[in-house]
């Protein structure tokens, strides 16, 4: 019998929501099992008293390749300490989600599960049971195939979050007329550059959903600052638009996203938080990235493709980027071709899909 199952994913968010579907077959097919998650903090502190798949979040300590931090320095007893507790815990399965296993596959031996499943690159070190690992497939079936390897299964694929009461008290002590007009939310950040849509063209689709009757809440968190501010300067209609970069924790985001009426945004983590709320959302991507983030089904989803073959500026080759990052170092977007007519587009194509919605549901 199975009764304790461990999970390496300590990474971001959009991460974290690729690999929900996952998480929960193996809810369904190990009912009975502990699934305890090995993260990072923001993981213990958004999935406490959260309802879902997982059971108990572990902090993972800063390792090379899987969660160093700002300012690393190996600490051999912390690491010790730590992999001596996971002993302790006895897991019967243990998987690795965390990419292709230079680094993480070494580290999930450590923990010493009686069965090791998990992603494998050529060069990497082997688990019991390897998954090859493809950069350019889509993330949510990857980890589907990773955990179907011992026979977890579950009929829903599209990715799903549940969010709590704090979450929407959170959002609605902070934002203007959620009440009284619809919610549009305008997320112009990314952690990468390369797939930024510049903030002017953000603005300019700002100005077209307060034509069409929205209250716009621009969101980013608090390092992003610069990147709202070049969407807000922006706006013609400042007046209903709200700035809230760095105004809600990741529970009040959650929380704005599940009375919000659609969002744009850059491809990042709240545009697929969006998406497991079941919130119509248009995502802005370069065109190969579409392949291991995009969403599961397209009633409610658009996705804007960029299909820039090479660096603007020194024209590498954009496919090599993930294997070979210091082929460029140019900080220039490969999304920025996307017009705001594409997007106004999309926009009104969902709109038009909710009130078919509204319409059949009172039929």
């Amino acid at each position: 019998m199975i009764k304790k199952i461990v999970v390496l994913r300590a990474n971001a968010l959009g991460d974290f929501i690729f690999c929900l579907p996952a998480l929960q077959a193996l809810r369904e097919t190990f009912a009975e099992a502990e699934i305890v998650l090995l993260g990072r903090a923001w993981h213990q502190e958004y999935l406490q008293d959260r309802p879902g798949p997982v059971d108990r979040v572990v902090v993972v300590p800063s390792y090379p390749g899987i969660s160093e931090r700002e300012g690393y320095v190996r600490d051999e007893r912390e690491l010790s300490e730590f992999f001596t507790k996971m002993e302790a815990e006895q897991f019967d399965i243990a998987f690795q989600m965390h990419g292709g296993g230079r680094n993480s596959n070494p580290f999930l031996l450590r923990l010493a599960a009686k069965l090791t499943v998990g992603l494998k690159t050529p060069d990497a070190t082997a688990l019991d049971i390897s998954i090859p690992y493809i950069y350019y497939f889509n993330e949510t079936l990857r980890y589907l195939e990773v955990v179907g390897r011992v026979g977890a299964k579950t009929k829903d694929i599209e990715p799903q979050i549940v969010v709590t009461a704090k979450d929407i008290a959170e959002a609605k002590s902070i934002v203007n007329n959620f009440d009284c007009k619809p919610v549009a939310i305008i997320h112009p950040g990314a952690s990468d550059i390369k797939r930024r849509w510049p903030g002017k063209k953000f603005a300019a689709i700002a100005d077209f959903l307060v034509e069409l009757g929205y209250h716009v809440c621009i969101t980013g968190l608090t390092w992003e600052r610069e990147i709202v501010d070049a969407v807000i300067t922006n706006v013609i209609s400042k007046d209903s638009v709200q700035d809230l970069s760095g105004k809600l924790s990741l529970g009040g985001t959650s929380g704005l996203l599940s009375f919000s009426d659609i969002i744009i945004s850059n491809d990042t983590g709240p545009l697929h938080l969006a998406r497991a709320l079941r919130i119509p959302t248009v995502g802005i991507f370069w065109f190969a990235n579409v392949i291991t983030a995009s969403a599961m089904t397209t009633t409610l989803h658009r996705n804007l493709l960029s299909f820039a073959m090479s660096c603007p500026l020194c024209g590498t080759s954009s496919l090599k980027f993930h294997e070979h990052p210091s082929l460029c170092t140019h900080n220039t977007s490969l999304v920025s071709e996307i017009t705001v007519d594409d997007v106004k587009n999309s926009i009104s194509e969902l709109i038009d899909v909710k009130r078919t919605h509204l319409l059949s549901a009172f039929m």
